[in-house]
């Protein structure tokens, strides 16, 4: 087929999201798409910075109705911005807020009008048309833009529902914690809702306490789409979980214990998802029964050298991996860490993905993460440093615990003790903020 439909729901009275003031039918979805379009100013690009879910979704269908692209940036950081106008001059700003400060041409979202019975049709959209631009998070150098066709990203949700096993075109509130404007978030609790028959919340919770009531607020069956920065805080939080039927998590690896408390308080699977900004996603596990990755169907790994490139399936072009990909069969293989995480230290090698995950299973460790500073010169002994939120323990215990399990020439010097770590809203740490962080504390030295 040359063309899919904006939605797969059918049915003007189908369900396809849920706000405060309650559930919001196909035939009224598409009666605001319309009349959001018809409004929007000249101009082929737009940032969709809508925090409500909804509006961002409406904003999003308005933008691929009118043949516009919808510019997704990891932050809105006035640098970003920026980048932003530099790359599509004509870009203006899509916010639901009154106090949105970005430095571009803003167009309000409006407040809509009630749609007229008659009007119902759900528009067909080219598969080879062009309808955003996502860009990478930054969280390893600068954001880069990586264009989006709508064939490709509808076969790549359908693939995921179907590997998450969330039935098509089954009553079911999708309710996220992170931003529709990531990778993950864009396709998991907004694209899968729309072309699985799924209705999506509104919300986007951030807290424990507002990640509950966001499931209260929705009907069951729900998926919850997070991440595990979100999932530690929940469970940390000791509150009443309202029912969930399935917990989806990506952006970075689960621990397996992590995994177990999550579905043992949860009483659901937990599934993680894999992929990247430049892929879309790629594989699914349930890390309670298996620590090897599968593969989408028709996704293949291309061998070349000691790059790891993916084709087929949604992918329309070879994409070189970031990763460390280990293949184990034609459809399963395991993660290694990233390629950019690699560390040699007096020719002793080891990944920083390994050794957070060997820092973050210190029982009492909540959060942590492992740094490599920039080298001062040649001659400058490279030393790891490292911070960690470990309320009640102390540095001295913790360089303890880690030297029962790695190499001394790993060990953290400095290791940073401190409140919060400075995560995204993806629940991502980039360079950047680390490298700050470590500037800040830099004479708080431990051994």
């Amino acid at each position: 087929m040359s063309s899919l439909p904006l939605v797969s729901h059918v049915s003007p009275d189908s369900i396809i999201a849920w706000r405060a003031a309650g559930a919001v039918t196909l035939r009224q979805f598409l009666s605001e798409v319309n009349q959001l379009a018809s409004g929007f100013p000249a101009g082929e690009h737009l940032l969709n910075m809508c925090s409500d879910r909804y509006c961002f979704s409406v904003g999003l269908a308005a933008a691929i109705v009118a043949g516009k692209v919808t510019l997704l940036p990891p932050t809105h950081t006035p640098g970003v911005v920026r980048q932003i106008r530099d790359f599509a001059p004509d870009v203006f700003c899509l916010t639901d807020s009154d106090s949105c400060t970005v430095a571009l041409p803003q167009h309000r979202y409006p407040i809509m009008r009630a749609g007229e019975p008659g009007a119902f049709a759900i528009p067909r959209i080219d598969n080879k048309q062009h309808i955003a631009v996502l860009f990478t998070s930054g969280s390893t150098g600068a954001p880069q833009p990586h264009p989006k066709n709508w064939g490709a990203l509808v076969s790549c949700v359908q693939a995921g529902a179907s590997r998450l096993e969330i039935p098509r075109n089954r009553a079911c509130t999708i309710i996220g914690t992170v931003p529709p404007q990531h990778m993950y978030g864009f396709e998991s609790t907004v694209l899968m809702a729309w072309h699985n028959g799924h209705a999506l919340s509104y919300a986007q919770p951030f807290y424990p306490a507002d990640i509950c009531q966001a499931l209260a607020a929705a009907p069951a069956p729900r998926v919850l789409v997070s991440s595990p920065v979100h999932l530690r805080a929940l469970l940390d939080a000791e509150l009443p979980i309202p029912e969930i039927d399935r917990v989806v998590s990506a952006t970075a690896p689960l621990s397996i214990q992590l995994a177990r408390d999550v579905e043992a308080r949860c009483n659901a699977p937990l599934m993680e998802i894999y992929g990247s900004t430049e892929t879309g996603q790629l594989a699914s596990r349930r890390l309670t029964q298996a620590t090897e990755w599968r593969l989408f169907p028709g996704v293949k790994w291309v061998m070349e050298g000691n790059n790891v490139r993916a084709c087929g399936g949604h992918i329309e072009t070879l994409i070189t991996m970031s990763d460390i990909i280990e293949p184990v069969s034609e459809e399963h293989f395991l993660l290694r860490g990233r390629i950019s995480d690699l560390v040699n230290i007096a020719g002793k090698r080891h990944s920083l993905a390994s050794l957070n995950h060997l820092l973050n299973s210190i029982p009492g460790v909540r959060d942590g993460a492992f740094y490599m500073p920039d080298d001062a010169g040649d001659d400058r002994i490279a030393r790891l440093a490292a911070c960690a939120v470990a309320p009640g323990m102390d540095a001295v215990q913790l360089v303890a615990a880690l030297r029962e399990h790695i190499d001394p020439v790993f060990l953290p010097r400095p290791l940073l003790l401190v409140d919060a770590l400075p995560r995204n809203s993806t629940g991502k740490l980039p360079r950047a903020a680390l490298q700050a962080l470590f500037q800040t504390h830099g004479t708080q030295l431990s051994a």
